[in-house]
């Protein structure tokens, strides 16, 4: 008789400098929906933790009465599991708060970590940035990104939840395979590790 496998912990991280943003409620959508998908997987994801990076500027810049917040926040996403990294479009990239919070990340801080690349974009021109520079700072990190991430423009926001689960009927195989080599998720018994 096989035990159940713990779920592995989930985090949603919002790189928008506004509070409350649309990239937020895109984000806090993927998340439930990926977090939907993933519940009955070999290894399942928890409930979404959500860290918003608009309620962490001060402490970022070092002006901040909380650095003891930053530092759960910098183990809450180095913690082996699903990580979901949402940011608008800033001038064809990711936001400048979410560099700076990248940036006090150690070299291969992410190792062992499955994440999953979400930006917000105004123009379709801009649909590649989620891949070609969101996906590729995850990676430098240390990062498992494996699958092309979801980009959803302004105009798509209203029914958000149709590209949302048409991108996981493409994308949900591979973060459920990635997910199941996270290192210390023991394997169930007669299933390769790969």
């Amino acid at each position: 008789m096989s035990r159940p496998v713990a779920a592995l912990p989930m985090t949603a991280l919002i790189g928008n400098p506004k509070p409350h943003s649309r990239t937020r409620t895109v984000a806090l959508a993927t998340a439930a929906a990926l977090h939907s998908r993933l519940t009955h997987c070999p290894t399942p994801v928890g409930a979404p933790t959500v860290i918003d990076l608009a309620e962490l500027t001060a402490e970022l810049v070092g002006q901040g009465s909380r650095p003891e917040t930053l530092d759960e926040v910098l183990e809450a996403v180095r913690r082996p599991g699903l990580l979901l990294v949402a940011s608008p479009t800033f001038k064809a990239a990711y936001s400048g708060l979410l560099k700076l919070f990248v940036d006090v990340l150690p070299r291969g801080a992410l190792t062992g970590v499955v994440a999953v690349p979400l930006m917000t974009a105004a123009r379709s021109g801009h649909r590649h940035v989620v891949d070609t520079y969101l996906g590729a700072l995850l990676a430098e990190v240390g990062a498992c990104v494996p699958t092309v991430g979801l980009c959803l423009l302004e105009r798509e926001f209203d029914t958000a939840e149709v590209g949302i689960e048409r991108w996981l009927d493409r994308a949900a195989p591979a973060v459920v395979d990635a997910l199941a080599v996270v290192p210390g998720v023991p394997a169930e018994p007669g299933v390769s590790r790969r």
